[in-house]
């Protein structure tokens, strides 16, 4: 039991560093009847005294109208403190989306990411972008002017004229899309909305150059569902159902940064209105060939049109970070987008199997609020995963100490424990049981070193996590003394070391570091079964330092700080009193 203590210890570390590591998404999708690209779903029924909708060739215009002039393509400028995007009159296509979040970040590239406007649909063809005519060309908001819109207005050339009026808020990373349909046509007619987003599955060479986050994920959230389905965009399906909302999962993949698990930018198409359907689909995936593209969006089948008839539908689009507080505030589960993990087991096997998993929302969540107040307080996000790290050791001391107590008492009744392994090596089960009345005797319970360790993994775990989903470390520097003469080498400008927490330390300086506080750490245990294998679990620090030379800096100053703060607690006990002495031989019992 002494040797598992340690071995369990070190064990439960590992599993933290390589759980999100193991653990990938990509999930199988549960058998559903594959849809065919050539048949949109039927038009539901028209309500009774509703006008009876028909095929567009039965009231198809003349060709002249269908024909006439589109308007010129106009593009719509929109600025605000936290993106500045391009929105085109066709369709109203997102030309260019940057946020502006420690740096500009581009959201979207033409031909390659980004949105094909809003389009028509009849039976029997494909969806076609409308061209529409815009009322201004420029929106720019600030704390004077909070809010700003945009109306185009459009027609499909069949007797469909089309408002869309597109809304923007200084706080919001959000577009409110209210559209307007009305049949100005002399017949009934119906007809498909349709709102998509493209990214490909394998990043373009010549695009390489590209420094925005880049989609690695799908994420959709079911009507019924709590948790939110995620697959790489490599396994995109057919799909066609209800949905709460439908996204892209985006990180960065620039140099320095580790792409794996999750992502901290989201592109969210969210329908407002009933009728609407969630899509996802592969694109040039025909002839069994992989697909080259992924698309999602949403749809929504028009009724029955009676002339001069409308109808009216909502939408909100984000594109912005994956804040926590931000997406939650939009109230339809956006915040679920956020893979915050499971425990013990991943949500993926939640969704697949059905096991039971607590979701680690509960208390990341919390973690990052934690981390937040502290960089109000001290706006420098190194200094707070300082005080979040001192903070959760301060609050586990009782456990610790109860912890290292426990090891030590053991320490001193391993020489009998050794000779009663020796005495009854031909019999186990006489040893293990003279073994625990030893342990009874003098008040020592053998899982003590071993519980406290395990009540503390899920924070841990949520820490590790936190900092794993937090976007704000991104760009975030730690070591930061204002703008240095550019003559002193090596500093250059404004940030001496860690100049992005959501990178890995270029320097390896933090890695090293954290490999010897753990080998400090290791060396200061007390040493309990045998010597070898204690010899052999110091190897453990040197795995754990090449683990750490790419992860990100916050993770590994957390762990580092976390080392460094048991090795204190460690010197404190030892300097507290005399360790336990060792203790007497017990008498032989008679038979």
């Amino acid at each position: 039991m002494e040797k598992r203590a340690i071995l369990a210890a070190v064990l439960m570390a590992a599993v933290l560093v390589l759980y999100q590591m193991l653990f990938i998404w990509s999930p199988e999708r549960p058998p559903s009847p594959p849809k065919s690209a050539e048949s949109p779903p039927a038009a539901p029924s028209p309500a009774p005294g509703a006008a009876v909708p028909v095929s567009p060739a039965a009231v198809e215009p003349p060709a002249a109208q269908r024909q006439g002039p589109a308007p010129p393509e106009r593009r719509i400028v929109v600025e605000t403190p936290l993106y500045r995007a391009q929105i085109g009159s066709l369709g109203g296509q997102v030309r260019a989306w940057e946020i502006d979040l420690r740096g500009v970040k581009p959201m979207a590239l033409p031909g390659v990411v980004g949105s094909g406007g809003l389009q028509v649909s009849r039976a029997g063809s494909v969806p076609v972008p409308v061209a529409f005519e815009v009322d201004r060309e420029a929106v720019k908001l600030s704390a004077e002017t909070p809010t700003g819109q945009v109306t185009l207005r459009g027609e499909d050339g069949f007797g469909l004229r089309i408002i869309q009026v597109l809304k923007f808020r200084v706080d919001s990373y959000a577009i409110a899309r209210e559209v307007r349909v009305e049949n100005t046509h002399a017949a009934p007619q119906s007809a498909e909305l349709t709102l998509d987003w493209t990214a490909p599955v394998e990043w373009p060479k010549e695009e390489d150059k590209f420094t925005g986050p880049r989609p690695i994920h799908i994420v959709r959230l079911d009507p019924a569902s709590s948790w939110a389905r995620r697959e790489y965009l490599s396994n995109v399906v057919r799909f066609e159902g209800a949905g709460r909302w439908i996204a892209f999962e985006s990180a960065l993949q620039a140099p320095g940064y580790t792409t794996g698990v999750n992502g901290v930018y989201v592109t969210a198409l969210v329908p407002q209105s009933p009728g609407f359907r969630v899509f996802e689909a592969p694109v040039g995936a025909e002839g069994g060939k992989p697909p080259r593209a992924a698309q999602i969006g949403w749809r929504v089948a028009l009724p029955g049109l009676a002339p001069g008839q409308t109808w009216e539908g909502k939408a909100l689009s984000y594109v912005g970070p994956m804040e926590y507080e931000t997406l939650k505030a939009y109230g339809v589960g956006l915040e679920k987008a956020i893979y915050f993990g499971g425990f013990p087991f991943p949500e993926s096997w939640a969704l697949r199997y059905g096991m039971p998993t607590l979701p680690m929302e509960w208390i990341v969540v919390p973690v990052l609020a934690l981390m937040g107040w502290s960089y109000a307080a001290v706006p420098n996000y190194g200094l707070a995963i300082v005080f979040l790290t001192v903070i959760t050791k301060v609050l586990f001391f009782p456990l610790t100490l109860k912890s290292m107590s426990s090891m030590k008492s053991m320490q001193a009744l391993q020489p009998q424990v050794n000779a009663l392994r020796a005495k009854y090596k031909s019999d186990p089960q006489k040893a293990q049981r003279e073994m625990m009345e030893l342990y009874r005797e003098h008040g020592v319970n053998p899982l003590g070193g071993c519980l406290p360790m395990v009540v503390q993994i899920p924070v841990f775990y949520a820490l590790y996590d936190a900092l794993s989903v937090s976007v704000a470390l991104q760009g975030a520097p730690f070591i930061h003394l204002g703008t240095l003469p550019g003559w002193v080498p090596f500093l250059g400008g404004e940030c001496v070391w860690i100049c992005d927490l959501a990178k890995a330390d270029p320097t390896y300086v933090l890695p090293i570091l954290m490999g010897v506080s753990m080998f400090v750490q290791q060396k200061m245990t007390p040493t309990m079964g045998d010597p070898r294998q204690a010899k052999m679990m110091l190897m453990m620090p040197v795995l754990f330092t090449f683990m750490f030379l790419s992860l990100q800096s916050g993770l590994v100053l957390y762990w580092t700080l976390s080392n460094v703060l048991q090795i204190a607690q460690q010197k404190y006990m030892e300097r507290r009193g005399p360790g336990p002495k060792k203790a007497p031989a017990r008498a032989p019992r008679k038979a």
